[in-house]
C-alpha cells in the first residue's frame, strides 16, 4: 500500500465513524414525526408510491447504463481516479444546482419536476462513479450495489448502519440479495428530502432552497459515492505497491 492509499485509508476510518454516529436530537425527532406520518397514509397510496419510484429508478437505471462511458480509468492509479471523480462532481453539482433553481423558480408544478430530474441525476453521477472506479454498470450485481450507496448517502441512521454493514461485506452479502427492498427505499429517500424540498415550492422562496438543496444533496452523494467505492477497491482489489 502506497503513501497515499495509506491516507485514503485513513479517511475511511474517518468516514466509517462519520456515518454510524448517532443522529442528533432534531433528525430523531424528525424521523419519529415522518414515521407517524407515513402510518397515516393507507397502505394502498404506499404500494402506489413505491411502485412508482421503482419504475422511475428502473428507467433511470438503464438510461444511466446505456449513456455512460465503460472503462474510462484503465491504467489510472486510485489518486488519478479520486481526481476524475471530483472532476465529475464538480460538473453535476452545476447542473443540479441549476436545475434546482430553475424548478425552484417556477412554482408548484415545475417544483414537482424536480423529483425525478434530481433522481435521473444522481443516478448518473453514480453510474460515472461505478466506471471510474472500474466497475461494469451492465452487471446486475454492480447495479444493485449503487442502489445501496444511494440508500446509504439518503437514509435514517438505522437503516444507514444496516446498508453500510452490506456495503463493507459486499462480496459475501451481495449473495444474500436478490433484489432492492422498494418500500424501504423510496421511503427513506422521501423522509430524507422532504422538509427542504416543500420548501422549494414555496414561490420567490424555491429557487434559492432548490440551488442550496441540490448542491447539498449532490456533496452529501459524492462523498458517500467516492467513499463506498474507495473502500471497496481496497479491501477487494491489490493496489500499488
Amino acid at each position: 500500500m502506497n503513501a497515499y492509499e495509506q491516507k485514503i485509508y485513513q479517511e475511511l476510518k474517518t468516514w466509517r465513524r462519520k456515518v454510524l454516529k448517532k443522529s442528533g436530537l432534531f433528525t430523531q425527532i424528525s424521523k419519529r414525526t415522518q414515521t407517524k406520518i407515513n402510518g397515516m397514509i393507507p397502505e394502498r397510496a404506499h404500494r402506489i408510491i413505491t411502485e412508482s419510484i421503482k419504475n422511475m429508478v428502473k428507467a433511470t437505471l438503464i438510461g444511466s447504463n446505456i449513456t455512460t462511458k465503460k472503462q474510462q480509468s484503465v491504467g489510472l492509479s486510485l489518486s488519478e481516479k479520486d481526481q476524475l471523480l471530483q472532476e465529475k462532481l464538480t460538473s453535476y453539482r452545476k447542473t443540479a444546482v441549476i436545475e434546482g433553481a430553475g424548478t425552484g423558480a417556477g412554482g408548484f408544478f415545475l417544483g414537482l419536476a424536480d423529483f425525478p430530474m434530481l433522481l435521473s441525476i444522481k443516478m448518473k453521477f453514480l453510474f460515472e462513479t461505478a466506471a471510474i472506479y472500474g466497475y461494469d454498470t451492465r452487471q446486475y450485481e454492480e447495479r444493485l450495489f449503487i442502489l445501496h450507496v444511494f440508500q446509504l448517502a439518503f437514509s435514517s441512521e438505522a437503516r444507514r448502519k444496516e446498508t453500510f454493514y452490506i456495503l463493507e461485506n459486499w462480496e459475501t452479502e451481495k449473495e444474500k440479495l436478490a433484489d432492492m427492498d422498494w418500500r424501504v427505499f423510496q421511503q427513506e429517500y422521501r423522509d430524507y428530502i422532504d422538509l427542504i424540498k416543500l420548501l422549494q415550492l414555496v414561490p420567490g422562496f424555491g429557487a434559492i432552497v432548490g440551488a442550496y438543496a441540490n448542491h447539498n444533496l449532490l456533496d452529501t452523494l459524492g462523498e458517500t459515492a467516492m467513499n463506498a467505492y474507495r473502500m471497496r477497491l481496497l479491501m477487494t482489489q491489490p493496489l500499488d505497491n
